[in-house]
């Protein structure tokens, strides 16, 4: 049986993320895929395919991983699967706006955009943002106490920037995991 599209971008991240430990790895783009289906779901928006291609592929050129420009690795996997230059620029759009420290205050302009950057930002809150933190934190040589400052820099902001209803919502009970993770981190610490 022929595999789907879907099927083969998941096949190039693994491949592409192998080795990496630092929480921008195949979990996490197969984490943030499932957050993006979730809320394209609930929002009853976007056209599905470009939703997918743009969560799995959101880090393969991600500066702190690779030295690619221009979407390199995205595009590459893309124009092989003989995507129309038009999808492939939307996906690279929606890529593009990910990023936390990059899009500071921006909103996508499309859905598909809104949605990937939502799934992405999900990714950065609650226990499983708590892990990730430690986890690059502790590959980029920062200490606990830095890691906890990143906290107050973005993790506590994420909710914010999110812009769909139903990342807002899955973001509620995230924040407060991280309320009372902090708060137990200053009992503990004094």
């Amino acid at each position: 049986m022929e595999k789907t599209r879907i099927e083969r971008a998941i096949e190039y991240i693994s491949k592409l993320f192998q080795g990496n430990g630092d929480g921008h790895d195949l979990s996490h783009s197969l984490r943030v895929y499932k957050n993006a289906m979730s809320i394209a779901k609930a929002e009853g928006q976007g056209e599905e395919e470009i939703i997918a291609l743009s969560a799995l592929l959101h880090d393969c050129d991600d500066h702190k991983l690779f030295h690619t420009e221009n979407n390199a690795n995205a595009r590459s996997f893309l124009q092989e699967e003989g995507l129309s230059e038009e999808r492939i620029e939307k996906i690279c759009r929606n890529i593009n706006s990910v990023s936390f420290s990059k899009n500071r205050g921006r909103v996508p302009e499309t859905i598909e955009g809104k949605i990937v950057q939502d799934a992405d930002r999900l990714e950065a809150i609650g226990a499983i943002g708590i892990a990730r933190c430690f986890q690059f934190g502790g590959s980029h040589g920062r200490s606990l106490e830095n890691s906890i400052e990143h906290f107050y820099d973005k993790l506590l902001l994420v909710s914010k920037e999110l812009n769909t209803p139903s990342a807002k919502k899955m973001a509620e009970k995230r924040d407060k995991l991280m309320e009372e993770f902090l708060k137990e981190w200053g009992e503990e610490m004094n």
